[in-house]
Formats: structure tokens, sequence, C-alpha cells
């Protein structure tokens, strides 16, 4: 068996603007002196008159780029998760937000998974606070396929995008010809007795959880959730009808993510019980990332955990 290709998703987050840059002059890059880690460094190499540095000042970055949008150029934005949702978030909220412009935000390294950056770096809160901006598009990929994929889609969308990616390399999961939509969902595998959700690099996760749970007779469903905002309804009440009962499991907080927003569509939808897999309310530490995963629990064993937990619940 051929071994599977691991690539960070930030790695295709920067393939992909310099493959945009060669077919579209409308949007500008800006960094906040993270380039080389955020990976828009690739960008800056080919087209250095469309790219600007801030300097560490996200805050000052998110109005600039504002200032921009307002004349009609899209405008990409970069750097840490924990900086560009966290640190910028009221100039994000009013000056992008409010006004609805067309400014994207890749914000990389976010999750446990930055590993060795420690708890002041490893954001697990900014799906949440993303989620509660109006017309705010949240976009997670799972792969470094679906990454490039979605900074394409990113640039057709009217009104800000979150795009969030990781630093670790993550095994690839969908082919060259995997066609990614923003605001639907897609059923990885089929199962009848329980849905697992999940987002970024828990997708593979899940996917190795589908196996372990199939050694044993249980028959699991794996939805992969790029989007978590505007979130794919009719899939998650399709499962719901369908399985019975949902796992989420993502690598950022267990609220506010992406099983907050699953829940809440069941809750109003088709209620059916929704087990919840991330971390729990509490930071993180430093350490090597595949570590500080199996610490935090956020492994394919602790999926299959949560759905036997869920399935029980079922009435």
């Amino acid at each position: 068996m051929s071994e599977v290709k691991s690539v960070a998703t930030r790695a295709g987050y920067g393939k992909a603007l310099v493959e945009l840059g060669k077919i579209r002059d409308d949007f500008i890059v800006m960094d906040a002196d993270l380039a080389a880690a955020t990976q828009t460094g690739m960008f800056k190499k080919e087209f250095p008159d469309r790219f600007y540095d801030c300097g560490i000042a996200e805050q000052n970055m998110m109005g600039i780029a504002a200032g921009i949008a307002t004349t009609g150029k899209k405008v990409i934005v970069s750097s840490f998760a924990m900086f560009a949702a966290g640190r910028a978030f009221e100039q994000v909220r009013n000056s992008i937000g409010y006004p609805h412009l067309n400014v994207i935000i890749g914000a990389t390294h976010a999750g446990i998974s930055v590993g060795e950056d420690g708890a002041t770096h490893q954001s697990h809160e900014d799906i949440a606070l993303m989620r509660t901006i109006p017309g705010m598009t949240v976009i997670n990929p799972a792969d470094e396929v679906e990454a490039r994929k979605a900074v394409f889609a990113a640039l057709e969308l009217d009104g800000p995008v979150y795009l969030r990616f990781g630093r670790l390399a993550v095994p690839i999961v969908f082919d060259e010809d995997y066609k990614f939509e923003v605001g639907k969902a897609n059923e990885l595998r089929s199962g009848s007795d329980v849905t697992i959700i999940a987002t970024g690099l828990m997708v593979k996760e899940a996917l190795e959880a589908y196996d372990l749970l199939k050694a044993e007779g249980i028959s699991a469903r794996i939805i992969n959730m790029a989007t978590i905002k505007p979130i794919d309804k009719d899939i998650i009440i399709k499962a719901a009808k369908e399985t019975g009962a949902i796992v989420t499991a993502e690598e950022h907080s267990v609220i506010g993510g992406l099983g907050s927003a699953v829940g809440e569509v069941v809750g109003e939808e088709y209620p059916v019980p929704v087990v919840k897999l991330g971390v729990y309310d509490t930071f993180g530490h430093s350490g090597p990332a595949a570590k500080l995963l199996d610490e935090f629990g956020l492994r394919a064993v602790n999926i299959v955990e949560k759905a036997k937990k869920a399935i029980a619940l079922k009435k």
C-alpha cells in the first residue's frame, strides 16, 4: 500500500494565491510580518507589486484592507488565527463585517496543532468569534486539496470570508477532481447507526474512526463539514433523521464551534443526541503537535468513544 501524502493546509493556501494571481489581477495580498509562516511569501515572490507587509500590526492591517476594499479591490489578509480573529476582532467586526466588504482573512496556525508555540498562539476560539459576525463566511478545510479549492471559491463570494488553516502537515483526503462548494458538506462514508460530522484535520480522524467502528459492527456515516457558516442544514437534518445520533469532531473549543453550529440546527429542526468532541473549556500548552492531539483527545479512538455514547443516548 502506498503511503498517504501529508501536506499542511496553509501550504495549499499559499499555492492557491499564486495560481489565482496568474489568472486574476483584481486582488491584493497583505500580511502581518509572517509571510514565511502563513505561506503568503509564495505570492510575494511572484507578485511583489501586489503584496503588502503591514508589520506586526494586525488591527491596522484589517483597517487598511477595509479601506482598499471600499475602492472595489478584493483584499486577502493573513496572520495566525489567534491574531487575525482574536487581536483584530473589533476591526474585523466593525470595519470589514459591518459594511460587508470583500476581504478574505487567511488565518493560519489555528488550533492545538500549532504545538510548541503554546497556549498564547493556540486559537481554540476563532471559529466561535467569526461565526458571530453577521454575513461572515467561515471555512475550515480538511486537507491541502480542499484548502486550495476553498481559496478559489472564497474569491468568488460577495462579502467577508474567514479561511482557517493549520500548521501541521495532514494526510490528503481528496482527489484533485473533488468539487468544493461553499455551504455544502459532503458525505464521505455511508452508515445508519450514527453520524460523525468532522471539520479540518479531524476529518482524517473520523475516517479512521469509521474503520474502527466497522470492526465492532457499528455503521457510521462520515460527513466532512468544511463550511461552518453558512452551514449545510439539509445534510445535518437528513443525518439526524436517518441515523438518530450525531457526533461532531473539531480541533476547536466545543463552545461555539462546529458542535454548537450542528447542535443549533438539530435542536430546532429534528432533536437527536449530539455529542461534541473538541477542546473542553481549557487553554492549550506547549508540546509536539502529535502528542497534544493525543493528550487533548482529538483522535479516532476518542471519536469511537463519543459515537458509542451518542448511540447509547438514542431513545
